[in-house]
């Protein structure tokens, strides 16, 4: 590391780049209970990227894993439960289907709702790729990563706006 003299004073002006084999992960656990979707998945997004993180480098995959429990209770806010739709094509032609929120939570791909809010959170490329291997989304409160000592964040008290109690589902 270099050093810069001024005035007589040693003044350290480094600018520090982490390779992806100095980076020291952690595992974070995140309880979808009443949490609404945007600001749940930006939260996400900035600790999968490393953007929480000291010695965040934009182009090395410095992030934590992230372990999402009870995604099938998450909220919604306004009419979006009925109103916002999610639509796909299968490739043949006519095939675009489309379902709305509420379908989509309530059936089995309640973990897929969350997973897409995050993966269009973070921008495209082989780094992306790299990043969302490491969430991992669960319906129930059940989870098979007992091992590896979890750190709990309790995105709830973060702010007053990240959490709401009356769903409507």
């Amino acid at each position: 590391m270099s050093t810069l003299i001024e005035d007589g004073l040693k003044r350290k002006r480094d600018t520090v780049s982490v390779r992806s084999s100095d980076v020291k992960r952690k595992w974070v656990l995140i309880d979808a209970n009443g949490i609404v979707l945007g600001r749940l998945a930006a939260i996400i997004a900035n600790i999968l990227r490393g953007k929480d993180k000291p010695y965040f480098t934009p182009h090395v995959d410095c992030g934590d894993y992230v372990v999402v429990i009870n995604a099938d209770k998450i909220v919604l806010t306004g009419n979006k439960l009925n109103d916002k739709y999610h639509y796909w094509h299968t490739g043949y032609p006519g095939g675009i289907k489309c379902r709305t929120m509420k379908q989509m939570i309530n059936d089995d791909t309640s973990d897929r709702v969350i997973n897409n809010a995050v993966r269009r959170m973070i921008s495209k490329g082989p780094l992306q790729r790299s990043v969302m291997k490491k969430l991992r989304v669960y319906k129930g409160s059940e989870h098979p990563h007992e091992a590896q000592q979890l750190v709990k964040l309790d995105v709830a008290s973060m702010n007053s706006k990240n959490s709401r109690n009356n769903r409507v589902a």
